[in-house]
C-alpha cells in the first residue's frame, strides 16, 4: 500500500510537472504592409545615420562629399524601389 501511495504521488507531481510546462503561445507574424514598413523605418534611420556621418566628416572635402552623398542617394533609391515592389 506504501508502495502504491508513493508510486501514486510521484505520477501526480511529474504529471503535474509537464502541464505547468506547457509553451505560451506563439506570438502572430507580422502582416507584409508591417514587415515593408519596419523594414523602410530602418532604411530611413541607416541613410540619415551615414548622411550625418558623410557631412560632418571633417577632412572630406566638398566634392568629395558630394560624390559620397550622390553615391548614398543613389544606393538608397534603389533599396526602395526593391522594397515597394515587395
Amino acid at each position: 500500500m506504501k508502495k502504491f501511495f508513493i508510486s501514486t504521488l510521484v505520477l501526480l507531481g511529474l504529471s503535474m510537472n509537464v502541464y505547468g510546462q506547457k509553451h505560451p503561445p506563439v506570438p502572430p507574424h507580422p502582416s507584409k504592409t508591417e514587415l515593408i514598413n519596419a523594414k523602410s523605418r530602418e532604411l530611413d534611420k541607416r541613410y540619415n545615420q551615414e548622411k550625418k556621418l558623410i557631412m560632418n566628416h571633417p577632412l572630406a572635402t566638398k566634392k568629395m562629399k558630394q560624390d559620397q552623398m550622390r553615391a548614398l542617394n543613389q544606393k538608397y533609391r534603389s533599396q526602395k524601389k526593391l522594397l515597394k515592389k515587395m
